[in-house]
């Protein structure tokens, strides 16, 4: 069943997972006594149905905890958590998610099918659904002529698939993703790449936590960065480099017979207030200088263009470049130590 759809009496249009104000403290000790830690420091996020909504963050962000509270195992210390309307936790939002773990363990005696079999089962499925279904997940993540295989001799890649298929067994309109591609190679991430894009065709929400920020940017619609228990932004990568991000200009010159380029960068920098790591030369060659502008605002680029042209310099070459999720998620995560 799409997410779309009205299930319970909840409106088509209404966030699958609301989360606002959430904390959660947890009761520490150190050499001077108790100590508590907020691992959740009011934390405000909203996933839409359908999307791929990517959760990214450094080791002790909190990632791990919002998981655990959204999944009803862990219970938030303030704040209010939803799922499709209805409290995290509750027996009706649960049936809805699917959940693949960091660290899914099946026994070795296990294949493919009879995993999925005994996961159905545990969903309380009848015998004749369990078959049914395998048989579409097996072909959904490419394990059709694995199925009756020892899960032993799986490579991590197949693992990985076979552990989205349990995750889907029931299912779910809400699937939540630990680290999916942790410790596969390029062909195992794209396999699972491939089954993300499959769900989405099918309506199906996907609440993605990983700390792999180009396999985020890469399947993603949005996209929520945690540090020290706090949402630093939120949205597309667009919106979070429109709204944070400095304008980075590549420029390539050539100074006029005569004139020398170094003093006139230096002028630059004085006249915008820039340090000095804004302007930088990237590369030279015998009479063509590159160099890499980081401007705070946009209007600034077209003074430095003004400025190089009024100083007998030539611009061979001008291109602007949108900053990478990396560099976003560095500016974000670091920028803020509160």
């Amino acid at each position: 069943m799409s997410a779309d759809s009205v299930q319970d009496g909840l409106p088509a249009t209404g966030p699958v997972v609301h989360v606002r104000g959430l904390t959660k403290r947890y009761s520490g000790w150190s050499l001077f006594g108790k100590k508590p830690i907020d691992a959740l420091r009011g934390v405000d996020i909203s996933a839409r149905g359908g999307e791929v909504f990517g959760l990214l963050g450094p080791n002790g962000a909190g990632k791990t905890t919002l998981i655990k509270v959204l999944l009803g195992v862990v219970k938030p210390t303030g704040g209010e958590a939803t799922l499709f309307g209805q409290s995290v936790g509750s027996i009706s939002a649960r049936q809805r998610v699917g959940y693949l773990p960091e660290a899914l363990r099946v026994d070795r005696h296990h294949t493919a099918r009879s995993a999925l079999h005994y996961y159905g089962r545990l969903s309380g499925m009848g015998v004749v659904q369990i078959a049914k279904r395998s048989d579409e997940l097996l072909e959904l993540v490419g394990l059709r002529d694995r199925d009756r295989e020892s899960v032993a001799r799986f490579s991590k890649g197949m693992y990985q698939r076979l552990g989205l298929a349990q995750a889907l067994m029931h299912d779910p309109d809400l699937l939540i993703l630990d680290e999916p591609t942790d410790g596969l190679d390029p062909v195992g991430r794209n396999e699972v790449r491939k089954v993300i894009d499959r769900l989405c065709e099918q309506g199906k929400t996907i609440f993605l936590n990983s700390h792999i920020l180009q396999e985020v940017e890469m399947v993603c619609t949005r996209v929520a960065i945690l540090s020290r228990g706090k949402i630093r932004g939120t949205g597309t990568v667009r919106q979070l480099s429109e709204g944070l991000a400095s304008e980075v200009v590549n420029f390539e010159l050539m100074p006029r017979e005569g004139s020398e380029l170094t003093p006139v960068i230096e002028a630059i920098a004085q006249e915008l207030n820039l340090e000095s790591h804004q302007l930088q030369p990237s590369a030279a060659d015998e009479n063509i200088t590159e160099f890499t502008a980081r401007l705070p605002e946009r209007h600034q680029v077209d003074q430095v263009v003004d400025r190089l042209r009024g100083s007998d310099v030539s611009i061979l070459g001008l291109e602007m470049k949108r900053p990478t999720l990396e560099e976003l998620f560095m500016q974000l995560v670091n920028g803020d130590d509160s």
